[in-house]
């Protein structure tokens, strides 16, 4: 994109970067995937400007009149707190007129509702594993599911909740399970069939016509049960953990064409039934040549050493190529 555009950075208050430091003392900060695009609009050429979110919609308006940004690049993922708050902000941005990258408000709400997006994508026979939910405090006995079960929240992201213990193999650990996603969490519980297989992720980027990258996925290097292993919170977000357990991120070679047709296929279907449109990453579980979509993930991490980033240059963006596309897929979207 050769025009210089005004861009406002949307992000979380307490997710502010530094951008005064050399990128190698960003590495383990908090804010690093808000560093990294920040710095990468602006070696584009652009003009950026970073607004803090947390509880009030008023420095939108205000940066509406006073910036007048040619689009939001939008990185908040919750609102005052709340993950299932961060369409609401979307749909403002909508009703001031502003575009933004990343997706729609419809595909963010129906994305965050991890029950209800898998209801969609059951009823256009979508393989998604069977799962059952549980308000919070008010645990039921589950008979038309098979152990292991896996326990997460209904609406949280980055792994928030999940660990070892999130897999149970009877209902005393279920029930141990939920009670934690209720009180430490504090949300409602999502019961799911556990699909043993390979834990892979697939890169989504488009609107209307939509390109899906090579897939990553996890290899867990000292299992001897790799099919049954996921990724916990720890493997996520802890690089220790990663290097005691020989975890690391690849980008499979060994995955036969025709699944990988298959992988293509079933993300298209997802992303269209989600009414999804800019950036996604899926999650999956690919057992044999079936793929299981466990998640879907609008707007995932995009620093550079994350899953969506990696596949991206497996496709042929480099980092600034990628944002570039970001800012054109927003640019360019209409609601439909």
């Amino acid at each position: 994109m050769k025009r210089k555009l005004r861009i406002v950075v949307l992000l979380h208050a307490d997710l502010v970067p530094d951008t005064t430091l050399e990128e190698e003392k960003t590495f383990d900060q908090d804010w690093y995937t808000e560093y990294s695009v920040v710095r990468g609009l602006e070696r584009l050429g652009h003009e950026v400007e970073v607004l803090p979110i947390y509880d009030s919609l008023k420095p939108i308006r205000e940066c509406k009149a006073k910036f007048r940004p040619h689009i939001a690049f939008n990185m908040l993922e919750e609102f005052n707190g709340e993950a299932i708050f961060d369409s609401h902000v979307v749909s403002y941005l909508e009703l001031l007129g502003i575009k933004y990258t990343g997706c729609n408000s419809r595909g963010l709400l129906l994305a965050r509702d991890k029950a209800l997006s898998k209801k969609i994508m059951s009823y256009h026979r979508i393989p998604t594993p069977k799962f059952v939910t549980m308000r919070r405090g008010k645990f039921k006995k589950i008979k038309h599911l098979r152990y292991p079960l896996f326990v997460k929240s209904l609406n949280e992201e980055a792994s928030l909740g999940i660990a070892k213990a999130s897999m149970v193999a009877d209902e005393k650990a279920l029930k141990e399970r939920v009670d934690f996603i209720f009180e430490q969490v504090g949300t409602d519980a999502l019961i799911e069939e556990f699909i043993e297989g390979r834990e892979v992720y697939l890169g989504l980027l488009g609107n209307q016509r939509v390109e899906v990258f090579p897939p990553a996925s996890l290899d867990f290097g000292k299992s001897k049960n790799p099919d049954k292993e996921f990724a916990t919170r720890r493997t996520k977000w802890s690089e220790k953990y990663r290097d005691q357990q020989g975890i690391e991120l690849i980008l499979p070679k060994d995955i036969e064409p025709a699944v990988m047709r298959k992988l293509e296929k079933v993300a298209k279907r997802a992303f269209k039934a989600l009414n999804l449109s800019g950036y996604v990453r899926l999650d999956v579980r690919l057992k044999g040549d079936t793929p299981y979509i466990l998640e879907a993930n609008p707007n995932p991490a995009i620093a550079p050493i994350d899953e969506y980033a990696v596949m991206a240059e497996e496709a042929g963006y480099s980092y600034e190529e990628l944002l570039n596309k970001i800012l054109q897929l927003g640019l360019n979207y209409r609601q439909t």
